[in-house]
């Protein structure tokens, strides 16, 4: 008997219903970035920081009914004076950021609101992917604390 003549009888119904499942979008798109001026004169003059070392986090919460989740990177050109060194710790933070920011924008989306990020770092040596990912991690988990926070006390 041939391998190709076998047939599985849950195999259709399994393809369907793993279409039916939703998929998690792992980008960074246009829409996500910051790059708004008034956006982020804004940020900086209204938002909230903190920081989890060497990233320092501004962010703010605005209440646009929309359910956007925005972020921005930025680093010295103090400690890092070619701008290879910059584009690297950039590209590791975007990279962090797209990879784990599904939960946070899940919230967002669910709480319709609007939530602008900027991401500075302020460490003087190039960080390791390993690190950057720790990180971003602690910064996202920190972010939707106070998120959760601001829902419970407005509700």
């Amino acid at each position: 008997m041939s391998h190709q003549n076998i047939s599985f009888p849950f195999g259709r119904l399994f393809l369907f219903l793993l279409s039916l499942q939703p998929t998690i979008r792992y980008t960074l798109g246009k829409e996500q970035r910051l790059k708004s001026r008034k956006l982020i004169d804004q940020l900086f003059e209204e938002g909230n920081f903190f920081s989890v070392f060497p990233v320092r986090v501004v962010w703010q919460r605005h209440q646009n009914n929309n359910g956007i989740l925005q972020v921005g990177f930025t680093v010295s050109k103090k400690h890092f004076k070619k701008a290879v060194h910059r584009n690297r710790i950039k590209r590791l933070m975007k990279e962090a950021w797209r990879l784990q920011k599904n939960d946070l924008q899940a919230e967002t989306l669910f709480c319709n609101y609007q939530l602008s990020v900027f991401l500075m770092y302020v460490g003087k040596n190039i960080p390791d992917y390993l690190i950057v990912m720790e990180k971003v991690a602690i910064i996202l988990k920190r972010l939707q604390k106070i998120m959760h926070e601001e829902n419970s006390a407005n509700s």
